[in-house]
């Protein structure tokens, strides 16, 4: 079990390493795709024949020509598919898109109106269909042009029963993933595309269906950095939202290795019981957890109770002038919930640390602090560096902690916000409860793109991706 949770977690590590070469090998050879693409198609058009020609002005046609009559056909029918699409439909979404609606709608006269929402969302599947339509095209040129030159040199062009047995055989992979491609780009895609179009919208507050939404470009992002009624709020709950990911982070996972360490000790007695609680509070569901923590420091909870009997006054531990005594709580509340799983992954990489190390270090006279600086926390970093960052991104974006604690307080010097929110929070705030969308999917990039960066930089300067072969 051990060695597989070590093995997942190299898994892992490589799977983002090899993940960040493709993304960089992909920027690299870009212009010498291009180049490589622009000669093919310069190919096409300098060399293609007549019918060729015939398959760019209507789809299919080249291959009808050469007696290709399935693949012609169906080429053939998805252009008037498309077309039939286009002229009904598409290019009115097309130009909706743009537009986000015209007629604004009245009630009172029985007027309907546009919905710019709707329109914004049929104009992306208008744009997604174009782009299809556009992938289908350059296949039957290509398919046109392959059949040209199998004919000039005397060879029979591949049949259309042939490519279909090659789609069922070696291409296979083609086929099964065709309809999941197209489930996510639906389901997936569209929605994410959506929400970030959302951002440079004015969508929100009082500009809501039946009124109509406009373009504003960046004026959304300008409001959260600049306008006195965003930008005050933002800055100081991005401050927080910073200090809170990495104080939770730290904690979370040296308290997790610390705790493995400890109950790796020879001296201690009964491992397994020791292990037992930490597990169990890890098994409890977390809103569960979260709930009986807010009644335990609420006015009338436990800790209140045993203040009072003995003579105190009732301390507000998330009122809503703790700032920082409710900060601390979730703090602490969040390494209750987040350090068993922290020590069940270090106790797993440390059961196969190479035990001579140690030994050596011993004889040349190293402190158990040296060794653990030089050999223990070097290799635990190494095999657990990219859940280190997923642990991160997740402290980053926990939702939950303050919404439980402290969810619902809106305080004087934040708009729709206490001082113990996070970014996600504000987020929920903003759109959820108050409506303004466009600000809501502007601060949901502004995250993406804070943890986007703050991980690739974190990783790429990491013993985990500089030092793969030291523990090869």
């Amino acid at each position: 079990m051990e060695d597989r949770k070590e093995n997942v977690a190299r898994k892992l590590g490589r799977g983002f390493r090899a993940t960040l070469e493709k993304i960089k090998n992909f920027f690299l050879s870009l212009p010498a795709r291009i180049k490589q693409k622009l000669a093919g198609a310069k190919e096409i058009l300098t060399q293609g024949n007549g019918k060729v020609a015939a398959s760019m002005v209507v789809m299919g046609l080249g291959q009808l020509l050469y007696r290709q009559w399935a693949k012609g056909i169906l080429y053939l029918l998805a252009q008037l598919a498309f077309l039939a699409y286009f002229i009904l439909k598409g290019a009115g979404d097309l130009i909706g898109f743009f537009t986000l609606g015209t007629h604004e709608s009245n009630a009172w006269y029985g007027v309907e109106g546009d919905n710019s929402v709707i329109m914004m969302l049929m104009g992306i599947l208008a744009i997604i269909a174009l782009i299809f339509y556009f992938v289908i095209y350059l296949a039957n040129v290509k398919d046109a042009y392959k059949i040209q030159c199998a004919v000039d040199t005397m060879k029979s062009p591949a049949s259309f029963k042939k490519e279909l047995s090659s789609l069922l055989g070696k291409n296979f992979h083609k086929t099964a993933l065709a309809l999941p491609i197209i489930g996510v780009c639906v389901f997936s895609v569209l929605p994410i595309i959506f929400m970030i179009l959302i951002a440079f919208t004015n969508y929100g507050g009082t500009v809501v269906p039946p009124a109509l939404v406009d373009w504003v470009g960046f004026e959304n992002f300008t409001k959260i950095l600049t306008l006195g009624q965003f930008a005050p709020t933002f800055f100081r709950i991005f401050g927080w939202n910073i200090l809170w990911a990495v104080l939770s982070t730290f904690i979370n996972y040296f308290a997790g290795l610390g705790l493995a360490l400890l109950l790796n000790r020879k001296c201690v007695k009964g491992k397994t019981f020791w292990r037992l609680f930490p597990i169990l509070a890890y098994a409890v569901p977390g809103f569960i957890t979260l709930i009986a923590f807010k009644f335990m420091f609420s006015y009338g909870g436990p800790i209140n109770q045993m203040i009072t009997d003995a003579g105190g006054t009732a301390v507000g531990f998330l009122d809503i002038d703790a700032k920082w005594t409710a900060r601390f709580i979730g703090l602490g509340v969040n390494a209750w919930l987040n350090i068993p799983s922290g020590m069940l992954l270090a106790t797993g990489i440390l059961s196969n640390v190479n035990t001579d190390l140690y030994e050596a270090a011993r004889v040349d006279g190293a402190s158990p602090w040296k060794q653990f600086v030089r050999i223990t926390l070097p290799y635990v970093l190494f095999a657990t560096m990219p859940v280190l960052i997923s642990q991160f991104i997740a402290n980053f974006n926990n939702f939950g902690i303050f919404y439980f604690l402290r969810g619902g307080l809106y305080m004087d010097g934040y708009f729709l916000a206490s001082d113990t929110d996070l970014l996600i929070n504000w987020l929920y705030n903003m759109s959820i409860d108050n409506n303004y969308y466009s600000i809501g999917a502007a601060i949901s990039i502004i995250i993406f793109a804070v943890t986007s960066v703050i991980s690739l930089a974190v990783y790429v300067l990491s013993p985990s991706y500089k030092q793969e072969e030291t523990y090869q």
